[in-house]
């Protein structure tokens, strides 16, 4: 036995969209159907039902109402689903057999358009990577709500493509089906990208505009395929897509996945949200496409002079003038999202309201030119002069929305009187029946003595005079013609009343059937105006992050930096920009940071809680916030550029792939010691830590010689292994400095304060004391600890140790280090023959175990 007609063409469809939730319209609601219906159930929470559907056992099936579906597709959504919206493309009264149904719009977590699911601060990307060899790769993503494409190729192999793709907020991933197998699935089960497929690539004329600007045929084809699957999913217009602007990433400086999660640049790495991040410190911004692009410049900072100062100059300019700011942050909070709503303009899904939010919006232009016009800084001057008002626009706006328009457009209420000559007449006639009814009904009263009588209105019945059943006896026989019959009423009618409701109902539906007309001509003069209105938002988006960046400079007392050509740090009294604007007492120690050609490795010691990793971490924000072109925490700054940074700060285990804590942090590091070049900045905190002492001590070392001796990059490197600081005699480059710290009353106590030198002891006791572990245990760990050094005397020399620990030789011409006693035996020999540059963490560590394995025996 077959299914229904109406089920078989549910499967149909469906065969096109196995990877989505098909909302199969019926009437009043979304149906869905067989597994589908149990999976949505599940997720929605929502009942699930079945139905009989002409085979042998019932159909499972759920629904969600028409009215409410997007609440269910936003959950759904959010879920990194897909949704596919089937709809009735004929009319039931004259189809023939089943409704003929088509999917009119299939919703990704990469395509969404209607704001209640978009993060209005936050871009939604959708990518696409394009593999063209084990190194290079062409990336594309574009937000299909502000129309903005961003392409580039990345040359560093597949670790710098999820630098770039996991510092975005990239939603959907499509890639080829040619893609490699291991890649794809990295990208979805470690970074949990929803990743799609597109069976088949196509180009319409459209999409040559879009590629119009791309000179590289690698980008050509990824962006190809990226436009194919929009246009495939969306089914209608898309022209408020700009055309592809292509990057080159070395303009930029790189901040990898681990940097950017270690820095806490946008989420804090406690909680995972926006409080305690450096974006909660800088984002005063009062718009939404504000927010957007604060974002953005955070994730890419600059490595053009010109470009950084000037935006400094702009925000110098904006800090100097208050009242003037003031009021300009006034006139900007009014400005609503322009870059969202002209992409709903040409998508087809706005709304009268949001074409008055628009028409709002464009009425502050004007005032805000001349607010910026009253600056004396020459940038933001020329910012004003770039402003375009659009009085076209406006003009259009202004004579044909209502100011308070209905939500729908359609059901009337959406043009003003006066715009079109036939709709004010249809509208007259409404209003003139409708006060007829109003006198009727007054007339009746009087006539029938009636005070309760009341002329009425119900779709199914249309307009009805309504008597309690306690008054029909003062009704005269056959006065009225009766219509209905209720509980404690009765409804009639009349023939005149019949003929006024005939012209009402007439007007009133040629009315809404011509203001849903004259919106759509509206819409389609609006969307003419798309890519000055896209212009338009770029520009007030900027003012508003450049403006952000003065009001945060005059409130947290941040100064403008400057730029070395000579590789020069020289920071004077710099402070964590979360750190002090967090902490309770509001007394945060300020610290300088000193470093030119000869001081390129500073090691630090200290004790725990001391203040090492905030020290690193507010160099490399001060740095972050230098080069994005704001004031900076400190009272003087001049600074490189740094093309990247590095971190491994802080222990975090990598269950998913099920990697340790010590591999993340061998990982970071290689990451490091392979890709940073003398422009870049390296933070590492505790390394080698995750391992045994000797063998931590051993690693930390080599990679520090090996950053001196070959990478030559501005390095903060601190650490527990106090032997180490003994390396300052050997490298030229290196400088110790540390925490200071003071033992008073045999407690310890935490001045914050970096000085010159290494630090005298660890005071590891003195931290486990502060945190209130057992006196009795504290008591034990003294005694153990004077054992220890006790038995320690006089057996190795700590430069003896070190030369032991010297596993990995950075290079024997440059290295000061003599070579070990046993240099005739076979396992240094072995050791001698390992090419540790090319080797890969997991390998060193195996090769480590061999040798240990054998040493052993």
């Amino acid at each position: 036995m077959g299914f229904t007609p109406m089920i078989e063409q549910y499967l149909k469809i469906k065969s096109k969209y196995q990877d989505s939730f098909l909302f199969f319209r019926l009437g009043d609601f979304y149906e869905m159907f067989f597994e589908d219906a149990k999976k949505a159930a599940l997720e929605l929470e929502i009942t699930l039902t079945s139905r009989d559907g002409g085979s042998d056992e019932r159909i499972p099936m759920c629904g969600v109402p028409h009215h409410s579906a997007q609440g269910y597709i936003k959950r759904l959504i959010e879920k990194g689903f897909k949704v596919a919206i089937c709809e009735q493309v004929e009319d039931p009264k004259i189809a023939k057999g089943v409704v003929k149904r088509e999917v009119v719009q299939h919703i990704t977590p990469g395509t969404v358009m209607e704001g209640s699911m978009l993060d209005e601060k936050e871009n939604n990307y959708l990518a696409t990577i394009h593999f063209i060899n084990e190194e290079n790769f062409g990336l594309a993503y574009t937000d299909l709500s502000t129309g903005e494409t961003i392409t580039a190729i990345v040359e560093d192999g597949w670790h710098a493509v999820i630098t770039e793709i996991a510092n975005r907020p990239i939603k959907e991933i499509v890639l080829k089906e040619d893609f490699p197998d291991q890649l794809r699935s990295e990208l979805k089960e470690r970074y949990q990208f929803t990743i799609s497929e597109l069976e088949e690539e196509f180009e319409i004329e459209s999409q040559k505009a879009l590629l119009s600007s791309l000179t590289n045929d690698n980008l050509k084809r990824t962006c190809n395929h990226l436009f194919s699957y929009m246009f495939y999913t969306q089914k209608r217009s898309i022209d408020h897509l700009r055309p592809a602007q292509e990057i080159e990433l070395k303009e930029y400086m790189a901040l990898d996945l681990y940097s950017k999660r270690n820095l806490e640049i946008t989420n804090s790495l406690i909680r995972n949200e926006k409080y305690g991040s450096l974006l909660w410190i800088l984002d005063k911004t009062v718009t939404a496409m504000g927010a957007r692009k604060l974002k953005k410049w955070m994730e890419r900072p600059l490595l053009s002079k010109n470009q950084i100062e000037k935006r400094l100059t702009v925000v110098e300019g904006f800090q100097q003038q208050f009242f003037e700011r003031q009021t300009l942050r006034e006139h900007l909070t009014a400005i609503y999202d322009m870059e969202r709503l002209a992409g709903r303009v040409s998508y087809g899904n706005v709304h009268a309201k949001d074409l008055v939010q628009l028409k709002n919006s464009i009425s502050r232009i004007p005032s805000l030119k001349e607010i910026l016009n009253q600056f004396s800084n020459k940038e933001i001057m020329a910012l004003s002069e770039k402003i375009d008002p659009l009085p076209a626009l406006f003009e259009i706006l202004d004579k044909s929305i209502s100011d308070d328009p209905s939500l729908s457009i359609k059901e009337g209420n959406i043009i003003k009187d006066g715009y079109n000559e036939q709709l004010d007449q249809y509208r007259y006639a409404s209003r003139n029946g409708k006060q007829w009814i109003a006198e009727l009904e007054k007339k009746e009263k009087e006539k029938t003595k009636i005070k309760s009588l009341k002329i009425g209105y119900n779709r199914v019945f249309g307009y009805y005079i309504e008597v309690t059943k306690a008054n029909l006896h003062l009704l005269p026989e056959g006065m009225y013609e009766r219509k209905q019959t209720l509980t404690n009423a009765e409804r009639y009618i009349t023939p005149e009343l019949k003929e006024k409701e005939s012209l009402i109902l007439e007007a009133e539906e040629k009315s809404i059937e011509l203001e849903y007309e004259l919106f759509l001509k509206i819409r389609d003069q609006v969307r003419g105006y798309i890519s000055q209105l896209q212009e338009l938002a770029d520009i007030i988006s900027e003012i508003d992050v450049l403006q952000s960046f003065a009001t945060i400079s005059e409130e947290n007392n941040y100064v403008k930096p400057n730029f070395s050509t000579n590789k020069v740090v020289q920071i004077e009294k710099c402070r964590h920009p979360v750190v002090e604007k967090v902490m309770k007492n509001g007394h945060f120690v300020p610290n300088d940071i000193n470093m030119d050609k000869e001081k390129e490795l500073l090691l630090i010691t200290g004790p725990n809680m001391s203040g090492k990793s905030t020290y690193m971490r507010q160099f490399a924000l001060t740095v972050i916030m230098a080069q994005i072109g704001c004031f900076v925490p400190c009272e003087k700054a001049v600074l490189p550029l740094f093309d990247q940074i590095f971190t491994r700060i802080g222990a975090a285990d990598d269950l998913v792939a099920g990697q340790s804590t010590f591999m993340i942090e061998m990982l970071e590091a290689n990451n490091a010691i392979q890709h940073a070049t003398s422009d870049s900045l390296i933070l590492f905190d505790e390394i080698g830590r995750g391992t045994s002492t000797y063998d931590g001590m051993a690693l930390a070392q080599a990679i520090i010689e090996h950053l001196h001796h070959h990478v030559q990059a501005k390095t903060l490197f601190s650490t527990h292994y106090h032997e180490l600081t003994s390396l300052e005699d050997n490298l030229e480059r290196l400088k110790n400095i540390h925490v200071e710290a003071e033992e008073i009353d045999g407690k310890v106590v935490f001045l914050h304060q970096i000085q010159d030198g290494a630090a005298d002891e660890s005071y590891g006791i003195h931290v486990a004391k502060l945190a209130s572990l057992p006196d009795e245990l504290i008591d034990r760990a003294s005694v153990i600890l004077k054992e220890l050094e006790g038995s320690n005397k006089g057996k190795i020399k700590e430069s003896e140790a070190l030369d032991q620990l010297s596993f990995f030789p950075a290079d024997e011409k440059k290295s000061k280090q003599p070579m070990p006693k046993a240099a005739n035996s076979k396992t240094v020999e072995a050791i001698l023959k390992l090419n540790i540059l090319e080797m890969t963490p997991m390998d060193a560590l195996n090769e480590l175990y061999q040798i240990q394995k054998k040493l052993k025996e």
